[in-house]
């Protein structure tokens, strides 16, 4: 017979109107009917739920969650390999973290004044309002950021479906390219870093040559990107930046 809503809000830790809304949008239609009409859940259902939740927990909109999920040539190992990758540097840095609790804590007790430095080292340089500023330059000013961000907003499912096979052709790629050893300053190694240029420009905001260096560079400061980029292949990040550098050095020249 399946599980109703109630228990599977109960199993999830999530409420009955997110599964209601769920149901609503196509994102995880339950498998079956009661003879009373009502909604039951198998296995199957429940899986997906998990995957749902997982890419939900990893901040990926519901849209983009959608296509992943729908994808038909997924594998499902694929989704809990990306995700398991995202998690653990989200794992890390959460136990850098309370490791940093832990000691404030032992200090405390034992009456110990921690430097100003030890007292916010856990943070490194992840400055949230600095890197809200960094990120509006990044990206062309506040005003850039903005309509990125609010274009981002309106796309579709469809949409989602276009941006993420367009990112899955070109991951597929460059891992292809990194395979056969090629350097990044190489005119197919900086041809890709051109198309991860313009992908930027078609989906998000105007970037230009200077602009992807900056940005190339979060992806190898930045944790969370660091980790997908790396997911498509080990040293990706490292190589595209490279890439990305000797492209802009490409466009300049050009220009000239």
């Amino acid at each position: 017979m399946g599980y109703s809503v109630g228990q599977v809000a109960g199993f999830a830790g999530v409420t009955v109107r997110t599964l209601h809304h769920y149901d609503a949008i196509g994102l995880l239609s339950p498998g079956g009917r009661s003879a009373a009409g009502h909604r039951r859940y198998d296995d199957a259902d429940l899986d997906r739920l998990q995957q749902i939740l997982f890419y939900r927990e990893l901040g990926f909109p519901l849209e983009e969650v959608a296509v992943l999920l729908d994808d038909p040539h997924a594998d499902p190992r694929e989704h809990l390999r990306r995700q398991h990758t995202l998690l653990t540097a989200r794992i890390d840095g959460l136990r850098r973290m309370a490791a940093a609790v832990e000691h404030a804590m032992e200090a405390k007790k034992m009456g110990i004044n921690l430097t100003p430095e030890e007292k916010f080292e856990v943070f490194g340089d992840k400055d949230p309002e600095r890197y809200a500023e960094e990120s509006a330059r990044r990206w062309g000013g506040t005003d850039s950021h903005t309509r990125a961000q609010a274009r981002a907003a309106a796309y579709t499912k469809e949409d989602w479906q276009r941006m993420k096979d367009e990112v899955d052709a070109w991951g597929a790629a460059y891992a292809d390219l990194m395979d056969r050893g090629l350097d990044p300053e190489t005119a197919e190694a900086m041809d890709l870093a051109e198309a991860h240029r313009r992908h930027l420009t078609t989906w998000f905001f105007d970037c230009h040559p200077a602009t992807h260096v900056r940005i190339a560079e979060t992806y190898l400061a930045d944790e969370n990107f660091h980790a997908f980029y790396a997911s498509i292949h080990e040293g990706l990040p490292e190589h595209l930046a490279a890439a990305v550098r000797a492209n802009a050095r490409r466009a300049e020249t050009r220009s000239r």
